[in-house]
Parts: C-alpha cells; sequence; structure tokens
C-alpha cells in the first residue's frame, strides 16, 4: 500500500461495529419470533410496494452479475497498482475480494434457510428472505471495492466520490428491493447492518490499535 500520513480517526468508529450488530441482532429476533416491529414491518411494505421498470432495475443492482464485476475491477486496480509500487504481498487485494465474494452466500444462505422468512406479496409463498442477499451483495461487494480503491487515491474529493458512489448503489439497490416487492423493509435493514458492520470491523480495529499506541520497548539495562 502507499506511504500516506496517518490521518485521525473519529471516536466513534470503534463502536460502530458492536451497535450495528446490536441492531442486527435486534431486527432479527423480531423477524424470526414475528415480533411488533415484524408485523409493523409487513404492513409498511404493503404500502411501499409499487412495482415499475425503475424499482426492478434499482434491485438488479444488488445481482452478483452486477457487483461482481466491479468488485473484480477495484481488486485488479488495486493488486496493479501495489506490485507497481512494489508491495511484497500485492496479491492481497485480490485475496481479500475473493473472500468476500465467498462470504456473502455462506454468511446469508443458512441464515434465510433458517428463519424462512415468507416474502412479500408480490413473491409469496416462497420463504427465505431474511436477510436480503441482494442487499447483502450490494454493501459487501461495492462497499469492498471503495476500501481497496481508498489507498490509491490521493485527493481527498477523489475519496468521497468514491465512498458517495458507493453509498447510492446501496441505497438504490435496497430501495428497489422494497420498492418492487422482492423484499421486506426489514430484509433489507438486516442486510444493511450486518454488511456495514463487517465493513466497519477492520477501521474500528485500527482506531483502537492507533489510541493504544505501540507496545513499550523493555530497557535492556533494567535486567
Amino acid at each position: 500500500m502507499p506511504t500516506t500520513p496517518p490521518r485521525p480517526r473519529p471516536p466513534f468508529l470503534r463502536w460502530a461495529p458492536c451497535l450495528l450488530a446490536l441492531l442486527f441482532a435486534v431486527v432479527t429476533w423480531q423477524v424470526a419470533s414475528r415480533g411488533p416491529l415484524a408485523r409493523a414491518d409487513e404492513r409498511l411494505g404493503r404500502a411501499l410496494v409499487e412495482r415499475d421498470g425503475v424499482s426492478a432495475f434499482l434491485a438488479d443492482l444488488g445481482n452478483v452479475e452486477v457487483a461482481l464485476p466491479v468488485l473484480a475491477a477495484a481488486a485488479c486496480h488495486a493488486a496493479w497498482r501495489a506490485r507497481g509500487a512494489g508491495a511484497p504481498r500485492w496479491w492481497t487485494a485480490l485475496a481479500v475480494a475473493a473472500g468476500a465474494a465467498v462470504a456473502v452466500p455462506l454468511v446469508v444462505a443458512p441464515l434465510q434457510a433458517l428463519i424462512a422468512r415468507p416474502g412479500p406479496p408480490p413473491m409469496a409463498p416462497d420463504t427465505g428472505f431474511y436477510p436480503s442477499g441482494h442487499t447483502a451483495t450490494a454493501v459487501v461487494f461495492y462497499g469492498v471495492a471503495v476500501l481497496l480503491l481508498l489507498p490509491w487515491l490521493r485527493r481527498r474529493a477523489a475519496r468521497l466520490v468514491a465512498a458517495g458512489v458507493c453509498v447510492v448503489l446501496v441505497a438504490a439497490t435496497a430501495v428497489g428491493l422494497v420498492r418492487h416487492g422482492y423484499h421486506w423493509p426489514l430484509d433489507v435493514l438486516g442486510s444493511l447492518a450486518a454488511g456495514a458492520a463487517a465493513l466497519a470491523t477492520p477501521a474500528a480495529l485500527r482506531t483502537r490499535a492507533a489510541r493504544q499506541g505501540p507496545p513499550a520497548r523493555q530497557n535492556p539495562s533494567a535486567r
């Protein structure tokens, strides 16, 4: 990775993964037990459904066929830049992208089978809609793509644009899935919380390590 001066990280990053994981746990509990939040979610979902071409297009942004090429392109670019900079582990970006692509179905599919939540009326009587696989794909694939590119974007404006594009793509996917009746709102919210927690964890760990500082060296003369 290129050498860049360390930038201070907001303190809330240390707690973001825990808070997001807690949100995911609460939403999962409500959906699995069909609690009051899940029943309100289904009423809201029925009111929001409006199937049209725009919502279908937005929902398709979460397809693997769309998100995977973006992730692959970002990983290849990061690996190419790292190799050009002489990094010994220039292939790390490729390994991270491959791991992200494999992890999403390995985590989402068992949860969908275990909870077996019925889908909205357009998808009924099928089950296995929580958490949303398309939302998880969008969050993780687009998010990891941006994280791989950020170290190579020198200008702050470029980093902000990359992060903004990621947020827009994920938000558009979430809106399209609910609007087109592919998922209930909580299906999408659960995946957003879990995916964001996974993306925020490395930053939280780096922030904690930076606050603790390097380990103290023992004075040889004190032995």
